[in-house]
């Protein structure tokens, strides 16, 4: 596989957005006060490429060659981007920060509060042949049992894709586990109305970290517009997570993702995401719900309580018999528990509700 070099191979939509190290957000998401990277209209395509945090992180290093070469990856396979911003004077602080890298942000034009943002994802891209997948620092699902290394240190291991597509892992003794990619990005969000820092890593209302692995191509993400312009972002790209991450990440890897950006101003989408506590999302055979809090007990019921939402607003399902049917056919599935807002989401099947 050959790499896909900043500005290079293919860039499928009517705007590209490059991972410029001199631009990107790192640890921080873009807040009310971002300047937009670039300003589109509603229904205009975006390619982003992205940059995985993994691999350029302090405790790694922040030396890509280095880190990697110790896994037999020659420096000629390396991102330019990813090299480049782990070079650069770019101030990033573990202690206060998050890991990520963000792309963006993208101004829409006319947006405003209230409105709502379609995000629909219509390609994703593997930028590299290789990623990482780690349990650091005791903040995975186990913290104090894993990980299980000398003196307590970050546990990193480099996975890789074969020839076949799929993902491998080596065991250690000559072995590999092959396990189904599904590349989907784990940050897409837009601004929240604050001025203040927004830590990268807990999720809320205006997205970001939501970890749903099931936001691949041909997903669709609502985000409520909390700012004029909407400024949205991605980041956090995984060519593969289990339901959970419980290591703490995924197949963290690098992506370039074409998406649509579509401004929903109608009385009843807004209407609906008002009455929503977190983004919500469809598939094309599934509605998918969130449930966020630090709790995930709260997060669970979260999840039912917009699932709830959906069915009698949009479909007009009395709340009763909506509860029963969530018991009854909805799945909701831990999306992930380690990024101090935990989440939750749940499926309803579209085809249910063609009553």
């Amino acid at each position: 596989m050959r790499l896909l070099q900043p500005g290079l191979g293919p860039l499928d939509g009517h705007h590209y957005l490059a991972a410029d190290p001199s631009r990107v957000h790192w640890g921080l998401l873009p807040n009310a006060t971002a300047e937009a990277a670039l300003t589109v209209r509603s229904g205009e395509t975006v390619t982003f490429d992205t940059i995985s945090h993994e691999g350029i992180l302090e405790d790694q290093g922040r030396d890509p060659a280095a880190f990697f070469g110790a896994a037999g990856i020659a420096a000629s396979g390396l991102l330019h981007d990813a090299v480049e911003l782990a070079a650069s004077a770019r101030e990033h602080l573990p202690q206060t920060h998050g890991p990520h890298v963000v792309t963006g942000p993208v101004a829409l034009h006319g947006a405003r509060p209230g409105d709502v943002l379609e995000v629909e994802v219509l390609t994703l891209l593997r930028r590299a042949p290789y990623g990482v997948i780690s349990n650091r620092h005791g903040k995975g699902a186990l913290p104090g049992e894993y990980p299980q290394t000398p003196q307590g240190e970050p546990a990193s291991i480099i996975a890789t894709v074969g020839d076949d597509g799929r993902g491998r892992l080596p065991v250690g003794d000559g072995r590999q586990l092959g396990f189904a990619l599904r590349p989907f990005l784990g940050i897409m969000g837009v601004a929240p109305a604050t001025e203040s820092p927004v830590h990268s890593v807990p999720p809320g209302p205006h997205g970001g970290n939501i970890d749903v692995r099931h936001l691949g191509t041909g997903a669709r993400l609502f985000l409520p517009v909390q700012v004029p312009g909407a400024l949205f972002y991605v980041g956090d790209p995984h060519f593969s997570q289990g339901d959970g991450e419980v290591a703490l990440t995924a197949f963290e890897a690098p992506l370039r993702a074409t998406l649509r950006l579509t401004l929903h101003t109608d009385p009843a989408t807004r209407s609906l995401a008002a009455r929503l506590r977190a983004p919500f999302a469809e598939t094309p055979s599934e509605h998918i719900v969130l449930g966020l809090d630090r709790d995930l007990d709260e997060a669970l019921r979260n999840a039912v309580r917009d699932a709830l939402t959906l069915l009698t607003h949009r479909f007009a399902v009395p709340g009763p018999v909506g509860l029963a049917y969530l018991s009854a056919a909805a799945d909701f599935h831990v999306s992930q528990v380690v990024d101090i807002v935990k989440g939750v989401h749940g499926r309803i099947s579209k085809a249910d509700l063609m009553c």
